[in-house]
């Protein structure tokens, strides 16, 4: 439950900018009008922001939006994912979560249905209630040592009991320039806590502000920078590394802003948005499944040490064979299912340190002698050979 200095500094500014718009707090984003429409002025007036990873939510998905603010993203999330979805806005900061929580009924009364709700939390804590804490803590206050061992305790009863976001509970983690906020030496959890709540094929689709060089420890040190987005800020190198040490695959960026927000020091500070993707733990089985590369590149490297050269075939696990079927790889890949195909409880194992090749024979079986005649037009658009 440790508050750090800039954490102090960050609910300061958030909480003046519930209360007022502070332009320092965000850069300019581009929304899709039609859903602004419903959502009403304060909101959209005090929300700050880098992007708006709402573009890349589907009707149906449950949402989970980390620092949330005033709610302009979890609001126009909802009318994306429609009446069948959800979306939990998490703040820490009251004042940002008390304009979210009045205007929820308005956005729901226009829109038509209730698909929203907000919880106080600290986004690199998403397992503890802060309310549900403070409830149980007005009860029986802290009023000695003893006393504070026991709200730890608490504190640690109510991540297990009565998690504010459980595991394995949300389909997409949004978040609209809110990372860069968090301490560096809390980032790490940060990346982990996100990773825990997602279901196994979730994403995390986050908008931030990144820098072109570290920040120096000056620059870190300065809490007006700190709550303007630049002391926290990962490099766009480490930013994508985060997600790949937490267990995510598949890590792109999605949307890179050409110019600099702000150059500081020399140092050039922009938004960008990243998607990354949750499914590549577990166990490796043989079922003689191929995958053949289509270019355009000569070779590539999977975040799993695969290395896969355009045109070859090559042998993959089943957990595998699946992932490059989905996004976003399918476009890339063609997949090879064994004419026999392998019970999944019959696999053996399958060791995914190396990367081999497939022969055409262990998909179509060492014993197939087919011969199949042409059937049909089979020439192409320039002739037959």
């Amino acid at each position: 439950m440790r508050t750090t200095p800039a954490e102090s500094v960050v609910k300061g500014a958030y909480a003046d900018g519930a209360a007022r718009r502070v332009e320092s707090l965000c850069c300019p984003v581009d929304y899709d009008p039609i859903f602004l429409e419903v959502i009403p002025e304060e909101v959209v007036e005090r929300d700050y922001g880098c992007g708006d990873p709402s573009r890349h939510l589907a009707q149906g998905q449950t949402v989970l939006d980390l620092g949330s603010g005033t709610g302009k993203i979890c609001f126009i999330a909802a009318q994306v994912v429609g009446p069948t979805g959800r979306v939990i806005g998490v703040d820490m900061t009251p004042e940002m979560l008390d304009v979210a929580r009045r205007n929820a009924p308005v956005v729901a009364e226009r829109i038509g249905y209730a698909n929203v709700e907000f919880r106080r939390g600290r986004i690199q804590d998403l397992a503890l209630d802060l309310d549900a804490l403070e409830e149980r803590l007005a009860a029986d206050p802290i009023a000695n040592v003893d006393g504070l061992f026991e709200a730890q305790q608490l504190a640690d009863d109510l991540r297990r009991t009565e998690p504010l976001v459980a595991t394995e509970s949300v389909d997409v983690v949004v978040s609209n320039c809110v990372l860069n906020l968090v301490d560096g030496r809390e980032k790490p959890e940060l990346f982990r806590e996100i990773f825990r709540v997602l279901r196994r094929g979730g994403r995390a689709v986050i908008s931030d502000i990144v820098s072109d060089e570290v920040v120096p420890e000056p620059m870190r040190n300065d809490p007006e920078l700190w709550s303007g987005c630049i002391s926290g800020a990962l490099t766009e190198e480490g930013f994508l590394e985060a997600f790949t040490d937490a267990g995510f695959y598949g890590v792109r960026i999605l949307v890179r802003q050409g110019e600099p927000w702000r150059t500081v020091e020399g140092i050039e500070f922009r938004s960008v948005t990243v998607e990354a993707f949750k499914g590549r733990e577990g166990p490796c089985f043989e079922r003689r499944q191929a995958v053949i590369y289509k270019g355009p590149f000569k070779e590539v490297l999977d975040d799993d040490g695969h290395r896969l050269v355009r045109g070859q075939r090559a042998a993959v696990c089943d957990k595998t064979f699946g992932i490059y079927g989905q996004a976003p790889y399918a476009e890339h890949f063609e997949l090879v299912e064994p004419l026999q195909p392998v019970v999944l409880h019959e696999a053996e194992p399958f060791d995914c340190t190396r990367t081999g090749l497939r022969h055409p024979r262990e998909t179509k079986g060492l014993e197939y002698e087919a011969t199949i005649e042409p059937t049909g037009d089979v020439c192409g658009p320039e002739g037959c050979c």
